[in-house]
C-alpha cells in the first residue's frame, strides 16, 4: 500500500507545485488579464522572468537532487510556493509580479523538479519506466483537471450567472479566491509529502558529491538530443495555455465557459499519458514520441487554417482534443528516454538538470513570442499564426527524434560513466 501512496503523493505534489504559476494563467487567463490589467505581451514577459530563473536553477537543482532527500526538497518547495500565492492574492503590480514569478522559478525548479523526476525513476525500477512516468503525468492530469474544475466553481460562485456582466470587484474577489484555493492545496501537498515520502535514512541511495556528474552528462550527445526533443514537446504543451483565451476571443465563450473548456481538456491528460507509457514500455519510447509529434503537427496545422465558419465548432474542438492527446502523450514518456538511452542511475539528477536546462527554455521565449503574435493580430488571425508556429515546431520534433534514434544505434554513445 505504501508504494501506491508514494506515487499518489508524487502525482499530487508534482501538479500542485505548478498550480499557482501555471494553472492560474492556463485555466483563468482572461480573468487574470482583466484583474491585473495585463496585455498578452506583459503576461508573456512575466513567464519569461520565470523561465530565466528556472533555467538558472535546473542544473544546480539537478545536483542537489542527487544529494538531498526528495522529502525535504518537495516539502520545502510546496510550502514556499504556497506562501507566494498569498502574496499574489493581494493583486500586486507588474514589477512585484515579476519578482514573484522569479521566486516561483526557484521554488518549483531548484528545490523541486529534479527531485520529483529522480523519485519517479526510482519508483519505476528497471522495467517500468514508461509506466512510472506515464502514471506521474497521467495522475498529474487528473489532479490538474479536478482542482481546476473546483476552482472554476469557486470563480463562478463569485460571478453573476452571466459572467460577462461581472463587475471589476466581483471578478477581482473571484480570482483572489482561486489563488487562495491553489495556495491551500499546495501547502497541503507539502504536508502530505513530508509524511509519505521516505527520508534519507529510509532509502538505499548513496549520496555522493553530485557536481562531477555535470561534466559527464554534458559530454553525452544523446542527452542533448533528448533535450532538443523536450524543447519541441514543451512548446506544444505551452500552446495549451492559450486555449481558454482562444475559447473566449475566437469561439465566443465567456470567461467561465473558457476556463471550463480548458479544465475539460485536462481530463485527456491521464488517458494520453498512461496509454503512451504502456506503449513505450511495450515497443519503443523514441518511436512513440516520433508518432506523437507527427500527430501534433497535423492537428496544429489544421487549426492554423481553420475557423468556426469554415469547418464548424465540432471540428475545431476535435482538433484541440487531438492536439492535447498528442501533447500529453509526449509529456508522459519523454523522461522514459533516460532508461532507453542507458543513462546511469547515479547521474539521474545531473542528467535531468542538464536536459531540463535546455529542454525547458521555452519557458523563457515561448510566452513572450506568443503574446506578441496575439497582440500584433488581435482575434482569430493571431491564433491562426500561433497554431502555424506550433505546427512547425512539432515537425522539427520529428527530426530530433530521428537524430536520437541514430545516436541510440551508435554504441560509442554508451561509454561507461
Amino acid at each position: 500500500m505504501s508504494r501506491y501512496l508514494y506515487i499518489v503523493t508524487l502525482v499530487i505534489a508534482g501538479e500542485m507545485a505548478f498550480g499557482l504559476p501555471f494553472h492560474t494563467a492556463r485555466f483563468f487567463r482572461p480573468t487574470l488579464l482583466e484583474v491585473f490589467g495585463f496585455t498578452n505581451t506583459q503576461l508573456g514577459d512575466l513567464f519569461a522572468v520565470y523561465g530565466v530563473t528556472a533555467m538558472l536553477c535546473y542544473f544546480p537543482g539537478g545536483a542537489i537532487a542527487d544529494r538531498f532527500s526528495a522529502r525535504f526538497l518537495l516539502t520545502a518547495s510546496l510550502v514556499a510556493t504556497a506562501c507566494g500565492g498569498l502574496y499574489m492574492a493581494t493583486i500586486p503590480g507588474p514589477f512585484q509580479m515579476a519578482l514573484l514569478y522569479g521566486f516561483w522559478g526557484i521554488t518549483t525548479v531548484f528545490l523541486f523538479w529534479a527531485a520529483l523526476i529522480r523519485a519517479t525513476r526510482e519508483w519505476g525500477g528497471k522495467s517500468a519506466q514508461g509506466a512510472a512516468f506515464g502514471i506521474l503525468e497521467g495522475g498529474r492530469g487528473v489532479a490538474a483537471a479536478v482542482f481546476a474544475g473546483l476552482m472554476v466553481m469557486v470563480l463562478a460562485w463569485h460571478l453573476p450567472e452571466d459572467a460577462a456582466l461581472a463587475t471589476d470587484e466581483e471578478r477581482r474577489v473571484g480570482f483572489q479566491m482561486v489563488v487562495l484555493g491553489y495556495s491551500a492545496v499546495a501547502f497541503a501537498a507539502g504536508v502530505l509529502a513530508w509524511f509519505v515520502i521516505p527520508g534519507p535514512g529510509e532509502n538505499s541511495a548513496v549520496r555522493h558529491n553530485p557536481f562531477p556528474n555535470m561534466a559527464l552528462v554534458i559530454r553525452r550527445p544523446i542527452i542533448w538530443a533528448q533535450a532538443a526533443i523536450i524543447i519541441c514537446a514543451y512548446c506544444g504543451y505551452k500552446g495549451f495555455d492559450y486555449f481558454s483565451l482562444y475559447a473566449v476571443q475566437v469561439l465566443g465563450m465567456d470567461e467561465v465557459e473558457g476556463a471550463r473548456l480548458a479544465s475539460y481538456g485536462a481530463y485527456i491528460r491521464p488517458f494520453a499519458a498512461l496509454a503512451a507509457g504502456l506503449i513505450a514500455d511495450r515497443f519503443d519510447a523514441a518511436r512513440s514520441i516520433g508518432v506523437a509529434f507527427l500527430v501534433l503537427a497535423i492537428a496544429y496545422t489544421v487549426l492554423s487554417i481553420s475557423s468556426v465558419d469554415s469547418v464548424g465548432l465540432t471540428a475545431i474542438l476535435f482538433n484541440l482534443g487531438i492536439s492535447l492527446f498528442a501533447v500529453f502523450s509526449l509529456r508522459g514518456i519523454y523522461f522514459a528516454l533516460l532508461q532507453e538511452t542507458r543513462t546511469p542511475r547515479h547521474i539521474t539528477g545531473a542528467a535531468v538538470g542538464m536536459i531540463s536546462l535546455v529542454g525547458y527554455t521555452p519557458e523563457i521565449f515561448f510566452a513572450p513570442i506568443a503574446g506578441r503574435i496575439l497582440d500584433a493580430t488581435p482575434g482569430p488571425g493571431g491564433f491562426l499564426n500561433l497554431f502555424a508556429l506550433l505546427a512547425a515546431i512539432a515537425a522539427l520534433g520529428v527530426i530530433f527524434v530521428a537524430c536520437l534514434i541514430w545516436l541510440k544505434r551508435n554504441k560509442s554513445n554508451y561509454k561507461p560513466v
